[in-house]
């Protein structure tokens, strides 16, 4: 597990829109930390600058003692679930768990190792050589977020898209979430517009309107 440090972070778009003005924060290791604030205020940019994902105007990003600017995503020992769960319809629950871990080229007895204790921990076991595209939205869920833990990261990043709409659906994600954070003790950040998972799940929110952050508590 690590700590996250932001320093004086800044995201200017071409078009001189000020998305993330002058941020610092520090996330300790084993903290989950909630963003929360209205659209467009650029709390999932945030997450997105720390995954690699949006280029970095200035500022620091570190990573324990490492700074990240530089490093590619792939490299940065986070794991990142977004926007509909980038699951591949025509691979079956295993390998789309698999297939980060076969694109970095780990030992096949290790890959099987990891999915298979992921599995077993968010209770997927039963439909691991199933089609995605014929298990339940839970199941997908659910295989979305073992694929995330199966690369043992040091901070876990939710965007609130990854979060299903369906409020049944939802409410279970979250559950799985605190588990991963309760059991795992992994560093999370999640960033969500809605107030009472911001002070309900977090052990830190972070309060961000235009670009900046208004509070910390």
């Amino acid at each position: 597990m690590a700590s996250v440090t932001l320093k004086n972070l800044n995201k200017i778009y071409p078009n001189g829109f000020v998305s993330v003005k002058d941020l610092s924060l520090h996330i300790a290791d084993g903290e989950f930390v909630t963003f929360y604030g209205p659209s467009g205020c650029g709390k999932s940019t945030v997450l997105r600058m720390i995954g690699g994902l949006e280029d970095i105007t200035s500022g620091e990003i570190y990573l324990g003692d490492d700074l990240l600017n530089d490093i590619l995503p792939r490299d940065r020992h986070l794991a990142m679930a977004f926007q509909n769960y980038t699951l591949y319809n025509n691979f079956n629950v295993y390998d789309n768990m698999a297939l980060g871990l076969k694109l970095r080229n780990m030992p096949r007895n290790i890959i099987d190792t990891r999915v298979k204790q992921a599995a077993d921990f968010f209770g997927i076991s039963h439909v691991l050589h199933k089609k995605i595209r014929s298990v339940s939205d839970s199941e997908k869920q659910k295989a979305a977020l073992g694929r995330a833990i199966v690369f043992h990261p040091k901070v876990l990043l939710l965007d609130e898209d990854f979060a299903h709409q369906q409020e049944k659906l939802r409410e279970e994600m979250l559950r799985d979430v605190k588990k991963i954070h309760r059991k795992l003790g992994l560093t999370i950040l999640y960033v969500t517009n809605k107030y009472d998972e911001a002070i309900t799940l977090g052990t830190k929110i972070v309060f961000m309107k235009d670009g900046q952050i208004t509070e910390v508590k």
